[in-house]
């Protein structure tokens, strides 16, 4: 009847997991065909609604989807939602259309015009500028990149183009350094300022940009006549570059500079959220070129922040009506109000990079491009500055606060555990409670640190760990992951008293299974194989060589260690409980039903993890099990009842092999069944009896 209720328990055990959740996340396939090295993700532990993937303990990439971040309707009216994958240094690593309801691509052109568009931007840096289907002529550089756009469907692809570049470029600024971080300050669009022209000019609040020849030859560092060459206007007593450059929304410079009339007819021609730039030029060498296309990007202009480029449109607002200016000192060639969203992460109380990107002609055949830039500053009068977030707690904290029951647990069993081993000689004496404590101990394992805690300790974490102390150690690398961080902790502390048996024997989830298997098998009267002692001594050294192998191939390469490390069945049997491609799950279930035949014949010759606990238990201050002298001779009760193999025929434990599992302390202390107490009791016995017979 108890065995009965023992495989009861087991049974739920083995169907709980399927009940259970986790903090990390099945690696999914469109995770691992975006990050080829990713072995696990976990959704972010903030309000930004991306997954964040990881090569062991190290973020490699973030993949998320920009209905969440953005919101830009298409020609349809609705959104087109994308799911991105960007990587830690800003690039985006892969896109898929996972929602959209464009006409032009459902009942025109097909979805493959848009499948092709969007293929453009795998490997795109946001610190790239993108110009998309330009007609205008293309000048060469690093910073800027072209893309095909898609005929009759501009709208569309402009749409996409804006969603997948502001949603990319907020995970940026939240996730990576280099890309501006949450905005300090907005545009006040209700305080209205008369202002001269002269006076928005010495504020800052209006950019005046010139650069004569001279200038810009000593700029570029090229020969005169070269840039003369590249003027539009061959009146060289003009500046080469003369712009002026005025951010619109706020009302002290646009009524200021357009008049009311004219700034509230622009304003309301804007989308919401759209910031509007009003660029004026005059200079030799123009704003725009000859052949630049209405409504698209412009080739030649542009601006940036933190490095990455706003990305404009011109609004062509000036199409019905000329433009006008409320100061007739303010007269250009050309005029052109540009327009960025707000969603891109623009920040009015940081620089605004202005530039001007140059194409010379080296040769009849050869052009080069070089590029000018000046900054652009809104006076702090302009401004409403945002009550900054309060900074965040480290990542690191808030896992250990959002863990912090299940920590609290782990702790109770940890201390239990503790008190269990330093008071063992006592609490032997009680060996009829040994089973009972040690199956609950093996279900909580299972059930709490492996399946739902994913407590599950690796021969990857050594991997983490060594590369660390190789590369620059950052405990923080190793604090992301509580549970881990406290278990390994403890069994590092462990290794020292007692050895490598406390984490094999009362920690580690995959070895508890297969020792339910075992006592499953012994019920079932299904017969242990019996190991030849001489090929038993030989495998035992077999997880050393793995652990040997493993670790020095993290060194020249750490996806193949990785690769390799899939000898252990951990992260089939017990992180994805058992929900992987069938060869996965075949080797888990294959080293669990030989558990029936080999008592944990995984723990005994291939577990590289636990050669690596052997390897420090060597150094432990104590052997803590009893032995007597009658131990292996005459007596091999011990011997004959561990399951492990670890006592010899002499009656000596090896530590490196033992479990911890206490069965040989209980037989010891216990006077009915060690051996070693009948010969003592039949030796008192005769002697008494001897000294009657004297006397008498």
């Amino acid at each position: 009847m108890q065995w009965r209720s023992t495989w009861l328990l087991w049974i739920l055990l083995m169907l709980l997991p399927f009940f259970v959740s986790a903090e990390w996340l099945e690696l999914s396939e469109e995770a691992e065909s975006l990050f080829p090295s990713a072995t696990r993700m976990k959704a972010s532990s903030d309000h930004l609604p991306i997954t964040e993937v990881y090569q062991l303990d190290q973020p490699i990439g973030y993949v998320f989807e920009t209905d969440d971040l953005t919101d830009f309707p298409g020609f349809s009216g609705e959104t087109i939602n994308l799911r991105v994958g960007l990587d830690t240094e800003g690039r985006i690593v892969g896109l898929a259309v996972l929602r959209h309801h464009e006409p032009i691509f459902l009942h025109g052109l097909g979805e493959g015009a848009l499948t092709d568009f969007i293929d453009q931007y795998q490997g795109l840096s946001l610190k790239q500028q993108v110009f998309v289907g330009s007609n205008q002529q293309r000048i060469a550089s690093d910073k800027v990149t072209y893309f095909d756009g898609v005929t009759k469907a501009t709208v569309s692809v402009l749409v996409v183009h804006d969603t997948i570049l502001s949603a990319a470029r907020k995970v940026a600024q939240t996730r990576l350094t280099g890309f501006g971080s949450a905005t300090k300050a907005r545009l006040n669009t209700e305080l209205y300022t008369q202002k001269t022209l002269n006076e928005l000019l010495l504020d800052g609040a209006l950019l005046q940009w010139t650069l004569s020849d001279e200038q810009a030859a000593i700029l570029f560092d090229r020969d005169l006549n070269l840039l003369r060459d590249a003027r539009d206007d061959e009146n060289n007593d003009w500046p080469f570059i003369d712009l002026s450059v005025a951010v619109l929304n706020s009302p002290t410079i646009g009524v200021n500079v357009l008049g009311e009339a004219e700034y509230l007819r622009i304003m309301e021609a804007l989308a919401p959220g759209d910031i509007a730039v009003l660029v004026g030029s005059s200079g030799g060498y123009q704003l725009v070129a000859d052949d630049f296309v209405r409504g698209s990007t412009p080739a030649r202009f542009s601006l940036m922040q933190d490095g990455s480029p706003l990305v404009l449109r011109d609004s062509d607002l000036f199409h019905i009506a000329p433009p006008s200016f409320a100061s007739p000192l303010l007269d250009f060639d050309q005029v052109y109000i540009f327009t960025f969203s707000d969603q891109s992460g623009f920040d009015p109380a940081e620089p605004i990079t202005v530039g001007m990107r140059v194409q010379l002609k080296k040769n009849f055949l050869e052009f080069e491009s070089v590029e000018a830039a000046t900054q652009y500053v809104l006076p702090e009068h302009l401004l409403v500055a945002v009550e900054p977030p309060k900074p965040p707690l480290p990542l690191w904290q808030r896992l250990w606060i959002d863990r912090q029951l299940e920590i609290a647990i782990l702790g109770v069993y940890l201390l239990a555990l503790t008190a269990i081993f330093t008071f063992q000689h006592r609490l032997s004496a009680y060996g009829h409670y040994l089973h009972p404590v040690r199956w609950g101990a093996l279900a909580f394992v299972v059930l709490f640190i492996g399946f739902y805690a994913q407590g599950q300790l690796s021969v990857v974490n050594i991997y983490t760990f060594l590369l660390s102390l190789w590369q620059g150690f950052d405990i923080t690398v190793f604090l992301l992951d509580p549970i881990l961080f406290v278990l390994w902790i403890y069994v590092f502390v462990s290794l020292f008293l007692w050895g490598r048996g406390l984490f094999c024997g009362w920690l580690c989830p995959f070895g508890a299974m297969q020792e339910a298997v075992a006592v499953l098998a012994e019920k079932l009267r299904i017969r242990q194989w019996q190991i030849n002692e001489t090929l038993h001594s030989r495998l035992i050294y077999l997880k050393y060589v793995i652990l040997l192998v493993l670790v020095s191939t993290a060194f020249y390469s750490l996806s193949l260690a990785e690769t390799m490390a899939e000898v252990e069945p951990f992260k089939t049997a017990v992180t994805l409980v058992f929900d992987r491609s069938i060869p996965f799950v075949a080797y888990a279930v294959l080293l669990l039903v030989l558990s029936a035949r080999v008592h944990k014949a995984y723990c005994r010759y291939l577990c590289p993890l636990g050669a690596g606990l052997a390897v420090l238990g060597r150094f432990r201050l104590f052997s803590w099990l009893t032995r007597r002298k009658e131990c292996g001779s005459p007596c091999r009760l011990c011997e004959k009842s561990c399951g492990i193999h670890a006592i010899a025929k002499s009656g000596e434990i090896d530590y490196n092999e033992c479990i911890q599992c206490m069965e040989c302390a209980v037989i010891i202390t216990d006077k009915n069944r060690c051996v070693a107490e009948r010969y003592g009791k039949r030796n008192r016995s005769v002697s008494k009896i001897k000294t009657v017979d004297v006397t008498g």
